[in-house]
């Protein structure tokens, strides 16, 4: 077996295949005997597909990625006879009859495929708790969840099982679990890369597909792989004028940076994610660019609250699709995300429209704050991960909701108070990363800093944020690459 194959980026494996040192049944034994150990504890892997992985490993594979070991995301990234349970019941034996085209890209690449990692119920919560899979564990702190949803694609890159993992990101599902695992995390601009043939936009294009990786060399050469309109695409983005992975042997240029450490709702930012920004602005003084307070004029709760009825609307579809799919009933649903199908199924057409409207003020303000700064910085999270169970529903609140979908009132609570504690249950420890989301635009997590250890207990990774132009995902990349060599994450691991 190959006993180096966790001090390797996928790109430093690909060159060892392609040298002939070794050979992708290697790897891929090396990346099944890592699964064995340490699987059992993180629930990161949810399917396994090792007779498919081993029969891909043997074949002859070519593509920048060429014999390394890969896993894909339960939802979305669909591969033709294995199930998509998207962490719900209700699918638990859905079978998807062809590839989404980013798994065919995935295959392009060389990729051997061996699994699918564990997310959230449709992929709605910013922790990987399903009552279908169980929780996925943070191999920083076993205690504490990897985020979500990318959840299980982050436990399992940041534990060693594989180098990079196919992820989403439709309110900052590949950041939140980036900044929790200690990875980076780049979100792509809204069509970089193609969600069919399925869809032609997940969540109102608000939701993008890529990888969590240890190194940006991978998310650069992976963003090549993948990125450009597949057939009947509603847009075709303009590539770059050189390739992502040739960005990086650029250096940026002097760029103008604004930041923030403001929740845009007005709740409380742990100091370690203050701390982090602040840090990393000094960091970027150091570097040369220039860095100054600075937020664009964008209303925070305005924007959370449109993220949120676009979330119950997705939700609502996402249920009927599955009953249409599966005959399922609704207590093959779990009860949150029945109560969130309530909502949007009580959102008229109209108040759908008006707020998807919004989007565009907020895409105009950002802007116009990126005429005057190339990025903005931000915290990824605006607390640590959160315990394993913390967030549950208390059984009192789960009582309540039982009789509230009996009433069948959604209409009634649609324009109570209620809302309002929805967007802040649901928003307030991850405020930071819908922007990007409802704007198109592209962002990354990096990760700059580490809280300090509570009594007892691991220092956890903090990662922060930077947004860009639209399609400017090449900025964030040799941006990164600088902040990679100047402070160095790679070889940082959890003692798992």
């Amino acid at each position: 077996m190959f006993k180096e194959y966790g001090d390797y980026d996928a790109t430093g494996l690909a060159e060892l295949v392609a040298r002939g040192e070794v050979k992708p049944a290697e790897l891929l034994e090396a990346a099944i005997a890592r699964a064995e150990a340490v699987n059992p504890r993180l629930k990161a892997i949810n399917i396994p597909m090792l007779e498919i992985g081993r029969t891909r490993a043997g074949e002859s594979l070519s593509g920048p990625f060429a014999g390394v070991p890969f896993l894909i995301k339960d939802i979305a990234q669909d591969y033709a006879g294995v199930p998509t349970t998207a962490g719900c019941r209700a699918l638990r034996n859905w079978i998807p009859p062809a590839h989404a085209e980013i798994v065919k890209r995935f295959l392009g690449a060389g990729l051997v495929i061996f699994g699918k990692t564990a997310t959230p119920e449709f992929a709605l919560k910013a922790i990987t708790e399903s009552s279908l899979w169980g929780a996925t564990r943070n191999p920083w702190d076993l205690g504490r969840s990897p985020g979500g949803s990318s959840g299980g694609a982050a436990a399992a890159v940041a534990a060693g099982i594989v180098p990079m993992a196919g992820a989403s990101d439709g309110g900052g599902s590949i950041r939140i679990p980036a900044a929790y695992c200690g990875l980076f995390g780049l979100r792509p601009s809204r069509g970089r890369v193609p969600p069919g043939p399925l869809h032609g936009e997940f969540w109102d294009g608000a939701s993008s597909e890529h990888v969590l990786s240890r190194s940006v060399r991978d998310s650069a050469r992976m963003l090549d792989a993948v990125a450009g309109a597949d057939i009947g695409a509603p847009f075709v983005i303009a590539r770059p004028h050189r390739s992502f992975a040739e960005e990086l042997k650029h250096e940026p240029e002097r760029l103008r940076i604004g930041f923030s450490t403001r929740s845009p709702l007005g709740t409380p930012v742990d100091p370690a994610c203050v701390e982090g920004v602040r840090k990393a602005a000094v960091l970027l003084e150091a570097l040369g660019h220039h860095v100054e307070e600075a937020e664009p004029e964008v209303d925070g709760v305005a924007l959370a609250r449109c993220f949120i009825q676009m979330y119950f609307g997705q939700v609502a579809a996402s249920m009927d699709e599955a009953r249409q799919a599966t005959g399922a009933s609704d207590a093959e649903f779990e009860l949150d995300t029945r109560a969130l199908g309530m909502f949007g199924r009580a959102l008229s057409a109209g108040e759908y429209v008006a707020s998807r409207r919004q989007w565009n003020a907020f895409a105009r303000a950002l802007g116009r704050f990126h005429q005057t700064y190339d990025l903005y910085l931000i915290p990824s999270t605006a607390m640590p991960p959160s315990r394993i169970g913390e967030l549950a529903m208390p059984a009192a609140q789960q009582t309540a909701l039982k009789l509230i979908l009996r009433l069948g009132v959604g209409r009634l609570l649609l324009h109570s108070s209620l809302i309002g504690q929805v967007v802040d249950e649901s928003l307030s420890r991850v405020p930071f990363t819908q922007l990007s989301n409802l704007t198109g635009t592209p962002s990354m997590s990096v990760p700059l800093h580490y809280a300090p250890a509570e009594a007892g207990g691991p220092e956890l990774p903090v990662g922060v944020q930077f947004v860009a132009r639209f399609g400017e995902e090449s900025t964030l990349l040799r941006l990164a690459a600088q902040l990679e060599q100047a402070s160095p994450w790679k070889d940082r691991r959890p003692a798992l």
